[in-house]
């Protein structure tokens, strides 16, 4: 992470840069200048000494999943990520949920969160329902009293109480979606954070599951969700936060984001637009080649901040962003 100052000091931004002791506005999760960075290709044979080299240039491997992201969400807020595929928002969520370690920046949770980001994390396909149910609700603070007395009701919820002692392995994927949901909804913690789970399941578990949420937003809890659709996002969040290139492209009203993201996907079908984001390319690529040329020759220095998504593609729309 960053080493940031002092806490409660302020940039030209106007969010400080490091989360200050005690908080004025009710907020449950804050961001600033969040990014991480992954390799594309997985390296092999390295020797230790590697993970102490300075890098000198840049990784031609490595690519930033998201950069310069920040927003503050506030306790009760029900908030939408929305954006393309391969745009960062599953990446994300894992950051907030505390399951990846930011590169820049950091992220804040105020008070624990129910993660249901992964469907079969920490669930084991060689245990059966009610050992899962028990380890599952362990690894998030719950005790076992705690689950005995809830465990009815997960299983009641999920409507599994015929494969209680089924192996994980053997239920379909919308029974391990069930159960997932079932638990973590279960949880007693301020935020729940959902990847995409509400688009899997029959009709009659989504009401279960957009009932139950409404009954969570109206105690008072945290939600932020990742969803490809437009339906659910309008029924369950006010809000709605528009990554594009690992970027905040946009954060206001779900509608009004919605259809600025609406609007881009439009234009970034147009033939027109591909052409420009391919000469774009063609232009960056030749940039960093003769970048790296002149520094061999000890001329010029490699900057990092050459990504693979540069600026220098085409705006997709023209209007500003919904809130800054």
């Amino acid at each position: 992470m960053d080493a940031s100052p002092e806490a409660g000091t302020s940039d030209a931004s106007g969010l400080p840069e490091n989360p200050p002791g005690a908080l004025h506005a009710p907020v449950a999760i804050e961001a600033h200048k969040l990014g991480i960075k992954f390799r594309r290709n997985r390296i092999r044979n390295r020797r230790l000494s590697d993970l102490f080299k300075q890098e000198t240039g840049r990784a031609k491997s490595e690519f930033w999943a998201l950069r310069n992201v920040s927003f503050q969400i506030t306790q009760g807020e029900s908030v939408g990520i929305i954006g393309a595929n391969g745009q960062g928002k599953s990446t994300l969520l894992k950051l907030v949920a505390g399951t990846l370690i930011p590169d820049e920046g950091w992220v804040r949770l105020v008070g624990g969160v129910a993660p249901l980001v992964n469907i079969s994390g920490g669930f084991k396909a060689d245990l059966t329902v009610r050992d899962n149910l028990h380890i599952v609700g362990g690894l998030h603070g719950m005790l076992r009293d705690e689950v005995e007395e809830r465990f009815e009701d997960i299983i009641n919820f999920a409507e599994v109480g015929d494969f209680v002692d089924t192996p994980f392995r053997h239920l379909s994927s919308g029974m391990r979606t069930r159960v997932a949901f079932s638990l973590i909804t279960s949880l007693n913690e301020p935020t729940v954070i959902i990847d995409e789970t509400l688009s899997v399941g029959d009709r009659s578990f989504k009401r279960k599951a957009y009932e139950r949420l409404d009954t969570m937003l109206a105690g008072g809890k945290t939600l932020f969700l990742v969803s490809h659709s437009e339906r659910q996002l309008q029924r369950l969040c006010t809000r709605g936060i528009y990554l594009r290139r690992g970027r905040v492209q946009a954060d206001g009203d779900i509608g009004e984001v919605l259809a600025q993201y609406n609007l881009d996907r439009e234009m970034e079908g147009h033939p027109g637009w591909k052409g420009e984001r391919k000469k774009a390319r063609r232009e960056r690529r030749q940039r960093r080649r003769e970048a790296e040329r002149l520094a061999e020759g000890g001329q010029l220095p490699v900057h990092d901040d050459l990504d693979e998504e540069g600026e220098d593609l085409p705006e997709t729309s023209g209007a500003p962003e919904v809130r800054p």
